[in-house]
């Protein structure tokens, strides 16, 4: 299933637009604060997919059956762009379970990538609801290997992928190689450069965020 939400004409696309205007982007509060707020639509949204249940309070003059969710997800960072999105996410879900990955792009010396997995910190999977979030779904390639990693550590009962920002290469890779995973995105664009940066995309999200990096 992919939940596409700039489809549905909502307030994300001012985000993604401010997100992406180059005369706009170079505040890296106003960045953050964006894409926290689109991790924040985007655990509402999820929210609703969710399982609940029902549980008896005391009000002041009463008691009253109220539902609540039965389980708290399994929240992941992906290591750095995540960590603005990753806390919208948290803002909602201000009960869940956490894991941290590292995952990046290793820079060839012939100009191509491979998928770097450094770190990796998590609580039990198994029957969990997992959700993995990358604000940039490219190539698809970090966010596969991130959630195999995971897979070797449990079986959770549902993946849920957030994005931001997907390329259709992206999405089509891990519809292909995370056929059992959910999808939800911001928006999705048409292609990817030779660089596989997603076009018209918005740049490196992490740099955007955080400031540039030295490659390595």
């Amino acid at each position: 299933m992919i939940k596409h939400l700039a489809l549905e004409n909502s307030v994300v696309s001012n985000y993604l637009m401010e997100m992406r205007n180059v005369s706009i982007q170079g505040d890296r509060m106003r960045f953050r604060r964006n894409l926290e707020r689109i991790g924040e639509i985007m655990a509402y949204e999820i929210s609703k997919t969710l399982a609940f249940s029902q549980e008896e309070i005391q009000t002041p003059l009463a008691k009253v059956a109220v539902p609540v969710m039965a389980q708290q997800p399994i929240i992941t960072s992906i290591f750095r762009a995540a960590l603005p999105m990753y806390q919208g996410f948290l803002n909602y879900f201000d009960q869940a379970d956490n894991a941290f990955v590292s995952a990046y792009r290793k820079h060839e010396a012939d100009g191509g990538f491979s998928i770097a997995l450094q770190y990796a910190a998590f609580p039990s999977l198994e029957n969990r609801v997992l959700i993995v979030i990358d604000p940039m779904l490219a190539t698809g390639a970090s966010m596969a290997a991130t959630v195999h990693e995971l897979l070797k550590f449990g079986t959770p009962s549902r993946i849920i992928l957030a994005s931001a920002i997907a390329s259709q290469d992206g999405v089509d890779y891990v519809q292909k190689h995370l056929p059992q995973a959910d999808l939800y995105v911001a928006v999705i664009d048409p292609i990817l450069n030779a660089d596989k940066y997603i076009v018209p995309g918005l740049g490196d999200a992490g740099d955007l965020a955080f400031g540039e990096k030295m490659q390595h």
